[in-house]
């Protein structure tokens, strides 16, 4: 559900591109691979929390630039979209300059897939602007060496997500309320896995349990890096249950973490819990959502 819109400012053109967040409803870690990846199953949602991101193109033979309003994202080869945008013109071999602005709404390291998403969303901008010149298939084959997130936010659509990630069984799922509430600590991803004790996934039965009773999810919600994250990072656990105690159908962390999220009946239940939520966590980053 990535949006794109383009206008012509002068010589220059400017790509608009926003591209959501993410949460996982389960998120199961199979094996550890050769390649050093681990095998997933994960139920991925895409949400309505957004990254803006500007593309100003010169035509022309040009570098490659970008800033952010974040000061702690990087603004070099570093950065996911910056990377996107080189691989892009590498393969489709054409010739532009752009400076890439990042509007961050999507915290960083929060476990919401905003670096894959900004990379997505910029591969799907240039492809758009260029008149789609690289394949659907060609297009995936990018995404995926940027990381293994970056092709479930080509489409941004709820998905069961298998393998290392790129393996996507689109999937159909409510606009479930949303409470999110990041606290302000930092999860080392790599660490999360290296920590981790493998389990056996049930990929189909859940998916196949979710697509009949999608509102019967408690028992499907679960996230196997909980198991690593929580005993370090108590103040996780704290939240879920706050939210639980707050009305929530269901809580979990997503992804990697710290952000954990909390399903509700209503938005406007999700709205009323957020306010207290801001009051109780003046340090953590507190939004309302809905799965998209």
């Amino acid at each position: 559900m990535n949006t794109i819109h383009c206008e012509a400012v002068g010589a220059d053109l400017t790509l608009a591109v926003s591209v959501p967040a993410k949460i996982n409803l389960w998120l199961e870690v199979i094996r550890k691979r050769e390649d050093g990846y681990h095998d997933i199953s994960s139920l991925m949602l895409p949400i309505s929390v957004f990254d803006r991101i500007s593309i100003d193109i010169h035509p022309g033979d040009g570098p490659i630039s970008i800033t952010c309003d974040s000061p702690e994202i990087p603004c070099d080869d570093r950065n996911l979209a910056w990377r996107a945008a080189d691989l892009y013109m590498k393969k489709s071999r054409k010739k532009a300059g752009m400076n890439i602005h990042l509007e961050k709404h999507i915290p960083w390291g929060a476990g919401l897939g905003g670096g894959s998403s900004d990379a997505a969303g910029v591969l799907a901008g240039l492809n758009s602007f260029f008149e789609k010149d690289v394949s659907a298939g060609d297009l995936e084959t990018m995404a995926l060496s940027l990381g293994a997130d970056v092709p479930f936010f080509l489409h941004s659509r709820p998905a069961l997500a298998t393998g290392i990630g790129e393996n996507l069984q689109f999937a159909e799922a409510p606009r479930y309320p949303l409470l999110l509430v990041k606290p302000p600590v930092n999860v080392p991803t790599g660490w999360v896995y290296q920590s981790l004790k493998l389990t056996k996934g049930l990929a189909q039965i859940k998916l196949k349990s979710f697509n009949e009773h999608p509102w019967q999810f408690r028992d499907l919600i679960e996230n196997d890096l909980e198991s690593v994250t929580v005993p370090r990072y108590p103040v996780i656990a704290e939240i879920k249950n706050w939210l639980l105690e707050q009305g929530a159908l269901a809580a979990s962390m997503s992804g990697s973490g710290p952000t954990v999220f909390g399903i509700f009946k209503t938005g406007q239940a999700a709205q009323d819990a957020a306010i207290i939520a801001k009051m109780n966590w003046p340090d953590s980053w507190v939004r309302a959502a809905e799965v998209l």
